[in-house]
């Protein structure tokens, strides 16, 4: 199933049920106002909207209109949680042997993560409006999971059948404040303004066998300003989805329309190119001596999209930094 919210001019947007192929959508409101009304009361809307998608897909569903993903919000515009981990251990350590950082301990049998900001998630074609150049503009290809409410302490199983929809995201980072927040021990802050998602949320079932031990097991074809980057695959999780929501809810529940993300996206042997500008500036240092790719300008342009079976899952990001505006 694949569901999307439409911008109404409210804050969480109105539910839509979208086509396998992502060309036609029908509204869902009847069953629920948003999607995360629908995941307050999973159990008992998710058969009515897979009853609503199989109509869709079936050319039967009375109301089906052309879906424009430009007119999509964030699947949750904004969500209870949203907490990233750090789950491809590739990525970590290239950072380390490129700017001789030190080791986190436990790294590899504990799951990274950080708690982001949350009430203010971006669309999939929305402008990412930031104050700085010089505050190092970086994007961040990944996956994300959403939650249907997670009991406290769970195990990695129980965890994994909590999962109710899969996500692709672009987890914007600011560089020049990480080193920083990371040594004061409190995490990140300003160095994560407001992440975006691309225009669909989809039950794991959609992607077949690339759903396959908590992981999504697909490519993520990233251009930045027209020119491929990477196409790193997420298969290569140190951690899996089931193990990152199970940490995530160890001291506490975790409420329906939680996001767990992957955190950047990235493969061993350097084959698959990178998901975000910082891992390229890495493997540049560690290869020639100096990194030389420069972060982000103002009107850069960054497109992420992962497909299955040469099919579109999430639809695509595809969006511009900008300068924000100047309050007044």
């Amino acid at each position: 199933m694949k569901l999307a919210t439409l911008k109404n001019g409210s804050k969480d947007g109105r539910l839509v049920v979208v086509s396998r192929d992502l060309q036609r959508a029908v509204d869902a409101t009847r069953i629920a106002p948003s999607l995360l009304a629908a995941l307050e009361n999973w159990s008992g809307c998710e058969p009515q909207l897979q009853k609503l998608y199989a109509q869709l897909n079936a050319g039967q569903a009375d109301g089906a209109f052309d879906f424009d993903p430009r007119e999509a919000a964030a699947p949750l515009p904004r969500a209870p949680q949203w907490c990233d981990g750090s789950a491809f251990l590739n990525h970590g350590n290239l950072m380390q042997t490129a700017f001789n950082m030190p080791p986190i301990p436990d790294a590899e049998t504990i799951p990274l993560m950080y708690q982001g900001g949350s009430d203010d998630l971006l669309g999939p074609h929305d402008d990412v409006p930031l104050p700085d150049e010089a505050h190092g503009i970086d994007f961040e290809g990944e996956f994300g999971v959403i939650v249907a409410g997670v009991p406290m302490a769970c195990t990695p199983a129980q965890a994994r059948s909590r999962i109710a929809l899969l996500v692709q995201i672009n987890d914007v980072s600011l560089r020049a404040f990480g080193p920083r927040e990371m040594k004061t021990g409190f995490g990140f802050f300003q160095a994560k303004p407001s992440s975006s998602f691309a225009p669909v949320a989809v039950t794991p079932d959609e992607i077949g066998d690339a759903w396959r031990d908590a992981r999504v097991g697909l490519d993520l074809a990233i251009e930045y300003n027209g020119r491929w980057f990477g196409d790193p695959n997420g298969r290569e999780m140190n951690f899996g989805f089931d193990q990152l929501v199970a940490h995530a809810a160890a001291t506490r529940r975790l409420s329906p329309g939680t996001i767990i993300g992957s955190g950047t996206v990235s493969n061993a042997g350097g084959k698959k190119g990178s998901a975000c500008i910082a891992e390229r500036r890495a493997i540049e240092q560690i290869n020639e001596g100096a990194p030389k790719t420069p972060f982000m300008k103002f009107g850069d342009r960054v497109r992420m999209e992962a497909r299955w079976q040469d099919q579109p899952v999430f639809g695509a990001i595809d969006q511009r930094v900008v300068q924000a505006a100047k309050p007044e």
